[in-house]
């Protein structure tokens, strides 16, 4: 096995490929959106088929957490694992990098109940994963293919996946803020760019919903540093990343979800308006039919 660059826009679309892991560790450290607690996450290479996992190291018996539909906890905004009395919330924006690089087998410490949310996106990530490189390992990995559609909804919300040739994921999001309105993304991992193209949307929040949240007892770590903002006027922390950066971030979110799965089939998902809660659920229903 030999250390490569990391590669932030690779083909799922193989079947056959190598499973993947970290050339060396790496360390990310910040304050997490709803406990405000900070915590500092060391991401470690993992031996082939070990997949991706969590390890709370702050705790006496540093108790394992699959990074799986399997424990799925509470996905009040944010997604939240739980094995036994262990718990770690806000996972999706480093596993979505994790899958957005290819990595299949990585262990991730974490000294806290929630990991960093650092500026809100998932560059960050990204950066140190390119930075320590990622390593082909001696086992294959076959990329099953969806053969039926799955949809789930909820009113006009929806998530759906659908048999297609390539990895696909769309993402459409509508609100009544002028400044955020009617938004769609579609992203292509085997031709766009993870790190350029999805990885710098960062997660956003209206303004008028946050004294409700902080009182719930939520968005404790949130601040105009690491959080979009919207109000009737418009954004409070302009410029955006991108004209549509709410819609990509979704779309980051959904990317983070499904890759509880393990091994997430071609197909095409897509998302409209939905919530962690569809995102995990839709995760749980493709886990169920291919097994």
């Amino acid at each position: 096995m030999s250390a490569q660059s990391a590669v932030s826009t690779f083909s799922q679309d193989e079947t056959p490929r190598p499973q993947r892991t970290l050339a060396q560790p790496i360390a990310c450290q910040g304050i997490g959106l709803h406990s405000g607690t900070q915590t500092t996450v060391r991401i470690l290479p993992a031996p082939v088929d070990a997949g991706r996992y969590f390890v709370r190291t702050d705790l006496a018996t540093a108790p394992a957490i699959p990074a799986s539909v399997t424990a799925i906890g509470q996905t009040t905004l944010s997604t939240e694992l739980v094995q036994g009395d262990a718990s770690v919330r806000t996972i999706e924006h480093l596993l979505a990098s994790l899958w957005g690089y290819g990595i299949d087998n990585a262990r991730i410490e974490i000294d806290g109940p929630e990991a960093p949310l650092l500026d809100g996106s998932a560059q960050d990530w990204g950066s140190a994963i390119d930075q320590a490189g990622i390593i082909d390992q001696a086992a294959v990995l076959s990329v099953p293919s969806l053969t039926e559609a799955i949809w789930l909804h909820q009113d006009d919300l929806f998530v759906a996946a659908i048999p297609a040739p390539v990895m696909k994921f769309s993402y459409g999001i509508e609100f009544d803020l002028s400044a955020i309105g009617k938004q769609w993304h579609s992203w292509i991992p085997s031709q766009e760019s993870f790190a350029t193209d999805i990885a710098p949307a960062r997660t956003f929040g209206l303004a008028h919903q946050i004294e409700q949240l902080q009182q719930a007892g939520l968005i404790k770590g949130g601040s105009l540093d690491n959080a979009l903002v919207c109000g009737p006027d418009g954004w409070l922390n302009p410029p955006l990343r991108f004209t549509n950066e709410p819609a990509r971030h979704k779309l980051l979110d959904l990317v983070g979800d499904l890759s509880l799965v393990g091994i997430l089939p071609i197909g095409h998902y897509l998302a409209y308006k939905a919530s962690h809660h569809l995102h995990t659920q839709l995760a749980q229903k493709i886990v169920a039919m291919t097994v």
